[in-house]
């Protein structure tokens, strides 16, 4: 039997209704993600703008180890230094003086600071005057979600493994590929594994092999805790024989050479 008209309009009725509400339930939802998108590139703005490291909400990160660190055993990689394997040092290990870089992967500060200065991080170290000691984060993985610090930190562990000198080539990699921060790109390990290629030798058998299989994950929140005790309180953070070093004038990173010369001051080398 044909269904009567009016139980034909409502079923029409019915079915546009519940089409528009689902097309303002994802309306809505575009809004908050939007409004997650704003907040964060705001933050990224404004810290610039203001020559200010991106802050840390230490109480985002607490417990930040992911399930694959806390069911894996604990692994340093070779070359790490410090308590628990937890500080990277480049340079020598003996140099009289001591640069102290505090980063996080996904910090797009830290990203304009590198670009500007990963150079000159480099050259003030070859006299064997200074060293650098790098104090790296994952608060940004709760800041943004996702997991890309951790992971782009557990694949830092594994090119340690290969050398400092890798480890120095492959953060510098990362940085000058960071993704946009609503994007998670870094928390996808194939991506991970492209982004070392550009390393020459760094894709061993046993770097990819450590990536993949997350080895260094462990270490890497031990990393994290390390840098959530250290006191500092937002990324880029540099210090030199514990002095604080002025990362940003206005709403630009420092010149180079403004930067050198601060390190040498503060080092009393010049």
């Amino acid at each position: 039997m044909a269904q009567t008209p009016s139980k034909q309009q409502a079923k029409r009725v019915s079915a546009r209704e519940r089409i528009q509400e689902a097309q303002r339930r994802e309306q809505q939802a575009g809004k908050r993600r939007q409004r997650i998108v704003v907040a964060v590139s705001a933050v990224a703005v404004l810290a610039l703008a203001g020559g200010v490291a991106v802050a840390i909400n230490s109480a985002s990160d607490k417990g930040d180890k992911g399930t694959a660190a806390a069911s894996a055993p604990f692994v340093a990689p070779a070359n790490a230094s410090g308590p628990d394997g937890t500080v990277i040092t480049y340079g020598k290990a003996d140099a009289p003086h001591t640069m102290e870089i505090y980063e996080d992967f996904r910090c797009p500060i830290c990203k304009h600071f590198e670009a500007a200065n990963s150079e000159t991080v480099k050259k003030l170290t070859e006299d064997g005057q200074i060293k650098v000691e790098f104090h790296l984060a994952a608060f940004l993985d709760k800041n943004l979600g996702g997991k890309g610090s951790r992971t782009a930190l557990a694949a830092a562990g594994a090119a340690l493994n290969e050398g400092v000198d890798q480890f120095k080539a492959f953060h510098d990699v990362l940085y000058a590929n960071q993704p946009d921060e609503r994007e998670d790109a870094f928390g996808d390990v194939d991506h991970i594994l492209d982004l070392a290629g550009q390393v020459p030798g760094l894709k061993t058998d046993a770097f990819v092999k450590a990536v993949t299989d997350k080895t260094y994950a462990p270490w890497a929140a031990k990393v994290s805790d390390a840098f959530n005790g250290s006191g500092v309180t937002g990324t880029p953070t540099v210090k030199v024989d514990g002095k604080t070093i002025t990362l940003f004038a206005g709403n630009a990173v420092v010149p180079a050479e403004q930067f050198s010369a601060q390190v040498k001051q503060a080092a009393g080398l010049q």
